[in-house]
């Protein structure tokens, strides 16, 4: 079994995607929406909620997991690894940074996302490694999580605010744009919008599903312990049924059952 992780809505806009590309396999995701936004917290703080969260997976049978939160990815990834070196666990930032690399002409690329994860500069330090003449331009974009956990984000509000933090981003003549947390997807055609026409804003989703899918191909003795019977389970650590209204209206996931779990005592 896949299992992902996020803090929250965010994590739908990666399994989605995986879904569609990759149907086969068993899902296991899990929201840890009590406790959201992650991006606001301490790196010792997320890192006890992420060792929770991966914990509860591992006990419900997943062999391989994503932290589909960037904020995890940004502060606890590594951390998570080291601790669980027998099992697999992948994270967001390093499939987005490769495809912006790959993407930029003007090796000038703008990065979006929670306070903790811009403040991490994890991006920053990927991009360095695969090209050191790219300059990166990061904004930290705090108050989108709680519009979008709200179902607020196509508000007049949200959308002030969004074109605010994109104005200087927009000076600096950036040709591509890293949206580094996965509730931003919610938000895209209004990242593009704002950005331009001739600044690409790609789908964190389809390039995890991508990347995934190549990852599996280079990893058959991963891939060979995944359980392929299609099904998929949600579970949260708030009201089921927001989680489920959410996920259908927003994302049209068609969730007929979520269920609700305690990470912590």
């Amino acid at each position: 079994m896949i299992a992902l992780f996020d803090s929250g809505f965010g994590g739908l806009t990666v399994l989605k995607p995986l879904i569609k590309k990759l149907p086969q396999y068993d899902y296991l995701y899990l929201g840890d929406n009590a406790r959201t936004p992650y991006g606001t917290r301490s790196q010792e703080t997320v890192i006890r909620y992420s060792e929770q969260a991966v914990e509860y997976l591992f006990d419900q049978g997943a062999e391989l997991i994503i932290t589909a939160c960037n904020t995890v990815s940004a502060l606890a990834l590594r951390h998570l690894q080291q601790k669980y070196k027998d099992r697999k666990i992948l994270g967001v930032i390093r499939p987005l940074v490769e495809k912006a690399a790959e993407t930029t002409k003007l090796k000038r690329i703008g990065v979006v996302g929670t306070r903790g994860t811009i403040a991490s500069e994890s991006y920053d330090e990927e991009l360095e490694k695969i090209d050191s003449e790219i300059k990166v331009y990061s904004q930290a974009c705090p108050l989108l999580v709680p519009f979008i956990e709200e179902g607020w984000h196509n508000k007049p509000e949200a959308l002030m605010i969004l074109k605010k933090y994109l104005r200087d981003l927009k000076s600096k003549n950036t040709d591509t744009l890293i949206l580094g947390c996965t509730h931003y997807p919610l938000m895209y055609r209004n990242f593009a919008k704002y950005m331009g026409k001739k600044v690409q804003v790609f789908d964190p989703g389809e390039v995890v599903a991508d990347s995934l899918e190549d990852y599996l191909q280079r990893h058959p003795e991963i891939e060979a312990r995944l359980t392929k019977g299609g099904k998929r389970k949600y579970s949260t650590t708030d009201r089921t049924d927001n989680f489920k209204q959410f996920a259908n209206r927003e994302l049209k996931l068609n969730i007929k059952e979520v269920s609700k779990v305690k990470l912590w005592e």
